[in-house]
């Protein structure tokens, strides 16, 4: 179901002693689309059938061998190898639990568990959207929110229609980081040193200000609250990862604690007089994506950089 690289390269063919980094860089996207996959709604069966199937952990088992392979290959330090035994367990883990639950379970009850979860609302005991964590205002949610639309319009990403999310869910915050990830396959084989610099240290800024702060008190809250099933592992798979990733790349994020969680307020300025319910959509995406001009930029730079022949608009 993953991509692969192309082969050839522009700047010079891909040598041996790089092909554990390319490697390295797709068992990484491959790890971040599981994450992406796992956290969002199941609209239909697909995604239910691919955990039937058991696709989900022999993919991400075989991402986790390839991993271990790269990382000896490229002599990663100690400590980030060491780490991917912990991604490995709670696969396993995953694996045991839909050995005893799928023969019983159907679709329906998949999606129960989700909502049991995470409710069809924004849960504040568990919300997977990042502007929710350490912005207590609905202007700092914005000036958040704006920054993640300038990271996926740099990139020519935009939502695809068939994903009713906002740009924050931890979902396409992950698909971001697996494209991210794969982008630096790519690069390894076909771009040269300047663009590869570009991808790593978008990957590494994205981790270190956005999903390094908040996922991991998102998956620790949401883990507590799901208290058995898949989602409770895939929240524990989750942390494991996002470990193995401040390692990998070298970042040390702030994280928000959960005494720093405090769901955005919106106070109107001074004399301002708001109509049409203004108040009561401090936490959506059409008020935050409007303070910040976020629509219009995602909406009218893509469709020039398709216009103008700047390669093909992504989506997220």
């Amino acid at each position: 179901m993953g991509p692969q690289v192309v082969s050839g390269n522009p700047a010079g063919k891909i040598g041996l002693a790089d092909a554990p980094a390319v490697e390295l860089a797709l068992s990484r996207s491959k790890l971040y689309l599981l994450l992406s996959w796992g956290f969002l709604f199941p609209e239909d069966d697909e995604f239910y059938n691919y955990l039937q199937d058991g696709e989900f952990v022999e993919d991400g088992l075989a991402a986790v061998e390839t991993l271990e392979k790269s990382l000896d290959a490229t002599k990663a330090a100690p400590n980030v190898r060491g780490l991917v035994a912990h991604i490995r367990k709670f696969l396993e883990q995953i694996g045991e639990w839909e050995e005893e639950h799928f023969k019983t379970w159907e679709f329906s009850d998949l999606q129960d568990e989700h909502r049991r979860v995470f409710s069809n609302v924004i849960s504040l005991d568990a919300p997977p959207y990042e502007t929710l964590f350490g912005n207590e205002h609905v202007f700092q949610q914005s000036h958040t929110m704006g920054d993640i639309a300038g990271y996926y319009k740099a990139f020519g990403l935009e939502l695809a229609e068939v994903v009713h999310e906002r740009l924050d869910h931890l979902s396409v915050e992950f698909e971001f980081l697996h494209f991210l990830a794969y982008k630096e396959s790519y690069a390894l084989c076909h771009d040269g040193e300047e663009k590869l610099q570009i991808v790593l240290t978008a990957e590494k800024k994205f981790v270190r200000d956005h999903v390094g702060r908040w996922a991991p008190l998102f998956a620790d809250m949401c883990s507590k609250k799901a208290h058995r099933g898949f989602y409770m592992l895939l929240c524990e798979l989750c942390k494991a990862y996002l470990k193995f990733e401040f390692a990998y790349l070298n970042v040390t994020p702030q994280p928000y604690k959960e005494t720093d969680y405090k769901p955005a307020t919106f106070s109107p300025p001074e004399g301002a007089v708001f109509e049409c319910g203004a108040q009561d959509l401090g936490n959506e995406l059409s008020v935050l994506l409007d303070e910040v001009g976020g629509r219009s930029q995602m909406e009218s730079e893509n469709k020039e950089g398709a216009d103008e022949g700047q390669g093909p608009v992504g989506h997220s």
